[in-house]
């Protein structure tokens, strides 16, 4: 159930490319400069008004109280007051600032993942699994929210308390302050162990919550629980999914476990520093050494306490920086992915398409497509659906159909022409272009594609329609559901066009919802249409109401049909058999018969699986 771990995925590869991994996420936060730069300004404003609170208190307990100088101690104490309003309000406003620029980097993230899947092809998506890819969009960019919302701002903080506190220090005793500071090189050595083992972890539990996602997403949809369920797996899928999760179980706990105790041990030695100092100042003075007064004495302390905070938030912050490359990294390989099809520098957009479509000396093979996430998808089973020397013409509103048996290279014909795939060798041209010069928009308002997997979003009839045109009026509506023989079935459902559909559009047959496929299809109107065995998987009576669908559909357009049931096929101006990828014969349906061919064949064979069924 876990999905399979890329060659760079390896730790010696990640700690390679950690430098470049960290200038590249610190170019993340480059947009937002300006906001970071008051950031640091209130930071530093920040770090200043703390210090300052000690040296008012050695005051106090030097020379107010012991000399009875009562305005100078009310000045005093309002001073510290003054310095905790005023920090507490830039604390305030670094948090509001920094919370803001983390978020926005993270719909940047998030925004960026999501547009480099939006153009991966489609054979990226036949390789992976859906609860993998809404794992790294949510999980592991959800997981490094703590990171760009508050690590930035806390590193820079706690970095400037630490200067900050060190000089002060320094310019009360610089011995004491060598006392203090003697264990930190330690500290940051057991820091940098722990964050290189909870990296390690992370890793490891982003990939198991991945595997988790996956089989959610499987199992717990529509499709997976009637599977489950008519299969009598649903009590073995629940045991899986428990031992997924104890695995998880581990992980998390070994993830919160790492190096806690390294850590306490850090925060232990912190705490105790102020009595190795009172212990320190004793021995001097015993010793004959220059006596330190109360008041250095207990500013000094003040300010090593105050030391401890940020020092060990800067530890911590550092080991949560290391333990963050590993959901960066993940989210950096989706952003790396190469895509293989891509929009030339200079498109060519048709602004009125004809439909004419034309198979130039087509080529297409799995072993030739360009190198990336595509091929390695591809490549599975390629030895099927290889095209070789295809040449057609469709002329503008004409109709082509093209039969054979699986795998004979129907459905990756069908899929040259919206650019699903790019062909190999030779050209794919509507209206004598390129298909691979032509604009994205273009293109998608010039070729439509109704598919036997018809997808209906979770949302209601009208929503699912305009997905094809947005701004399409009510009246478009119903006019591309009479067009589909829909409307009437719509109307008659209590909620009519604000009627759910349901996950994958359960609430409806299969006829209905390839029925509302065309209407969508008619709302878009393209010139011209694919039909990708758009009735083999229903029965014969549903099939002929949603053939006539189909013909109201193609009507006037440039229509190229993938059949499986050679009786949607029969009136087609020409009709090609494909053997092996390429084509074996071609003509009308009564010239094929007459040559008693493989087409012949297939017709035979298919009116004997599929005899016809009168009209009801």
């Amino acid at each position: 159930m876990r999905p399979d771990t890329p060659p760079s995925w390896t730790p010696s590869a990640q700690e390679s490319e950690q430098p470049a991994q960290v200038r590249r996420i610190l170019r993340l936060f480059h947009p937002y400069r300006g906001r970071l730069a008051v950031v640091g300004l209130l930071v530093a404003a920040s770090a200043l008004v703390s210090v300052a609170s000690p040296f008012l208190l050695r005051e106090i307990l030097d020379t107010a109280i012991p000399d009875g100088r009562t305005g100078l101690l009310t000045l005093l104490a309002l001073g510290m007051i003054a310095a905790a309003v005023v920090n507490s309000v830039f604390g305030v406003l670094q948090t509001l600032i920094s919370t803001t620029v983390g978020q926005r980097v993270m719909h940047d993230l998030r925004t960026a993942v999501y547009d480099r899947l939006q153009r991966m092809p489609l054979a990226f998506f036949t390789r992976t699994r859906t609860g993998e890819v809404q794992s790294r969009i949510a999980n592991d960019i959800g997981g490094m929210q703590a990171t760009v919302t508050s690590t930035a701002t806390s590193l820079v903080s706690n970095l400037t308390s630490v200067v900050a506190t060190v000089v002060a220090m320094l310019a009360l005793d610089w011995r004491l302050t060598v006392v203090s500071l003697l264990l930190l090189p330690v500290f940051v050595w057991i820091s940098r162990r722990v964050g290189a083992e909870r990296k390690r972890i992370t890793s490891q539990r982003q990939k198991q919550m991945a595997a988790m996602s996956a089989m959610v997403t499987e199992s717990l949809s529509v499709s997976g629980i009637l599977l489950g369920r008519s299969m009598g797996r649903s009590e073995s899928l629940t045991q899986q999914f428990a031992q997924e999760s104890e695995h998880l179980v581990g992980l998390e706990v070994r993830a919160s476990m790492a190096g806690r105790w390294r850590m306490s041990t850090i925060g232990i030695v912190m705490a105790a520093m102020p009595a190795l100092i009172y212990w320190a100042a004793g021995i001097a003075l015993q010793a004959g050494g220059p006596a330190v007064s109360i008041g250095t004495l207990v500013a000094f302390v003040s300010l090593q306490q105050g030391l401890l905070r940020p020092t060990v938030s800067l530890l911590s912050t550092g080991v949560q920086v290391q333990t963050s490359l590993a959901l960066f990294a993940r989210i950096f390989e989706y952003l790396d992915l190469p895509i293989d099809i891509t929009e030339p520098a200079a498109p060519v957009r048709l602004e009125k398409v004809h439909g004419e479509v034309r198979f130039d000396a087509v080529d297409f093979d799995y072993d030739s497509a360009p190198p990336g996430p595509a091929k390695a998808a591809l490549s599975k089973g390629a030895s099927k659906g290889t095209l070789r020397g295809v040449d057609l013409t469709v002329p503008a509103g004409g109709s082509l159909a093209v039969v054979g048996s699986t795998g004979s290279g129907k459905t990756t014909l069908s899929y040259l022409v919206p650019r699903l795939y790019d062909v190999t060798g030779g050209r794919v041209l509507i209206d004598g272009v390129d298909v691979r010069d032509l604009d994205f928009d273009s293109l998608a308002r010039a070729v439509g594609v109704v598919s036997q997997e018809t997808y209906l979003f979770h949302a209601s009839v009208a929503e699912n329609l305009r997905f094809a045109k947005p701004d399409a009026t009510d009246g478009e509506l119903v006019a591309a559901a009479e067009a589909a023989q829909i409307h009437d079935h719509i109307a008659s459902l209590p909620d009519g066009y604000d009627t759910l559909v349901g996950e994958r559009g359960y609430r409806f047959s299969g006829g209905e919802k390839q029925r509302l496929a065309i209407a969508r299809t008619i709302l878009r109107d393209p010139p011209v249409l694919i039909l990708d065995e758009a009735t083999s998987a229903l029965d014969t009576r549903t099939e002929q109401a949603v053939q006539e669908a189909i013909d109201s559909l193609s009507a006037g357009r440039t229509t190229i049909t993938i059949a499986h049931r050679l009786s949607t096929v029969r009136d087609a101006d020409q009709i090609v058999v494909l053997d092996g990828g390429r084509i074996a014969e071609r003509g009308t349906h009564e010239e094929l018969l007459a040559k008693d061919g493989r087409y012949a064949t297939l017709v035979r064979r298919d009116a004997h699986l599929s005899p016809v069924v009168p009209a009801v």
